[in-house]
């Protein structure tokens, strides 16, 4: 006979008597009394909340129970919000999952300086007050032939900043096929709205023509904003002006052209098959006054958004009011410059050893081996059937949005229990294991899997068929 509820109420542990157990006494030695106290009372008022529903067990009531439940609760309260997460999507740059991890000499480079003072405003040959941003605007120089570079906090900032600088209460010139929207709801027109520069369409969604601008263009014009469509390609009957047609219609009157790159590649990526994406030495070869691109994204560095080109553009960015408030914090220019450095040592380096580089370079036979190891992992755990299977891979983050890449991954399907169970119970593990459903079955894209986390990935179905067999 089952217990009535509100008897079963009545047999919740008292707070006070909870606290004074000797298991849960213990946990002072880990947690604060208040963190304790906190746990405690969350657990008790979903014991009483479940009391009132009539699905409680009077078991759950006893001292034993409720302190295991507050060791678990405890620990999930200290465990980090931000942690590692297996990327096994085939998603390149994962937005949601911190876009492009860090080349190791990079992260070693930021581990070494965070735990002591460095190098950042203080020129040490002088003794005076230097450049924040000089060591990485000295690289991106170097890297592309600019006059001047600067960082902002994201690209983003970098785009708002320019137009705020260069073109306040001034026309800026853009075509209709490039008035984008990314993630986050960022929009090219309200940038502009809210930076001050007075926003002038030209040409039509498809087409857009050189007569387009010049039909627009004045002395009284703030700007030729060209913005790379990085997350969507318009196809079919379509025309774009090129940067060297917008910068001969607007070098005779003085009006700057800009280029927002978005992802921004310092390398040529048509000699690696892709084509879809400009370098920005390129673009800086064709004329433009500015650039701005992104330090991550295939970039391979730390999120920071990065100007480029003359010095009198640059330095009218870096005087703005604003600047100030969109400055990186040390660690971004320290990922950075180390990050750039690896392009200085040339690009063969910069292929091996920058994360994002690899992975979207990487070609189908190395990504088949990596796939054919977890496959053989994972082919003894007998509560899943898994395959090695081929599998298409996005490079993520707005870049590349209409080129699938050629890639390997092992196919899982459970024999008890949903899709939808075993995916949440893979993300909730530590670390968490992120995957991509296709069809009736969870796919483990070996592209963005890295070496060392095939074990993570086959010990975590392995503790999870050993629970399975315990429950059972």
């Amino acid at each position: 006979m089952n217990t009535p509820a509100h008897a079963l109420l009545r047999k919740l542990p008292k707070t006070d008597l909870l606290l004074a157990h000797p298991r849960i006494e213990k946990l002072s030695e880990s947690f604060t009394h208040r963190e304790i106290v906190a746990e405690t009372r969350v657990i008790l008022d979903q014991l009483r909340a479940r009391g009132i529903r009539g699905d409680l067990c009077e078991e759950e009531l006893a001292v034993d129970r409720v302190a295991s439940a507050l060791e678990q609760g405890l620990a999930e309260r200290r465990r980090p919000y931000y942690r590692h997460v297996i990327n096994a999507t085939g998603v390149v740059m994962h937005t949601g999952l911190g876009r492009s991890p860090l080349a190791d000499v990079a992260a070693k480079r930021v581990a070494e300086l965070s735990i002591r003072s460095q190098k950042l405003e203080l020129d040490l040959e002088t003794g005076q007050r230097g450049g924040r941003d000089e060591g990485c605007a000295a690289l991106i120089r170097e890297l592309t032939g600019c006059e001047a570079a600067t960082i902002v906090n994201n690209n983003a900032a970098a785009t708002l900043i320019i137009l705020a600088a260069l073109t306040r209460e001034k026309p800026v010139l853009v075509s209709r096929g490039e008035l984008v929207e990314i993630g986050g709801s960022y929009r090219v027109p309200d940038i502009m709205r809210e930076s001050g520069a007075i926003l002038v369409e030209v040409g039509t969604t498809n087409r857009t023509h050189v007569r387009d601008y010049a039909n627009r263009l004045n002395e009284e014009t703030g700007m030729i904003l060209k913005v790379h469509t990085s997350n969507y390609r318009v196809q079919g009957f379509t025309k774009e002006v090129s940067l060297e047609e917008m910068v001969a219609i607007a070098r005779p009157l003085g009006v700057p052209v800009v280029y927002d790159m978005g992802s921004g590649s310092l390398i040529e990526l048509a000699e690696h098959g892709i084509h879809d994406e400009p370098s920005v030495q390129a673009a800086l070869t064709a004329g433009v006054d500015l650039v701005c691109f992104s330090g991550d994204k295939l970039l391979g560095g730390p999120q920071a958004g990065i100007i480029a080109g003359s010095r009198e553009a640059v330095g009218r960015c870096r005087d703005h009011q604003m600047f100030r408030a969109m400055r990186p914090s040390r660690f971004i220019y320290t990922a950075l410059e180390a990050t750039l450095d690896l392009y200085r040592q040339g690009t063969s380096r910069a292929l091996a050893e920058i994360p994002t580089l690899r992975n979207l370079l990487a070609d189908a036979a190395t990504i088949k081996k990596r796939a054919a190891r977890l496959a053989e992992q994972l082919a003894p755990i007998e509560h899943v059937d898994s395959a090695l299977v081929p599998c298409r891979s996005q490079a993520g983050s707005g870049a590349l949005p209409t080129r699938e890449l050629d890639s390997w991954g092992v196919k899982l399907t459970p024999h008890q229990g949903s899709i939808e169970s075993l995916a949440s119970k893979m993300r909730l593990g530590d670390p968490a294991i992120v995957m991509r459903r296709v069809d009736d079955a969870l796919t483990l894209d070996a592209r963005t899997i890295h070496d060392d986390e095939v074990a993570m990935i086959a010990q975590r179905l392995r503790d999870l068929q050993a629970s399975a067999d315990q429950t059972d």
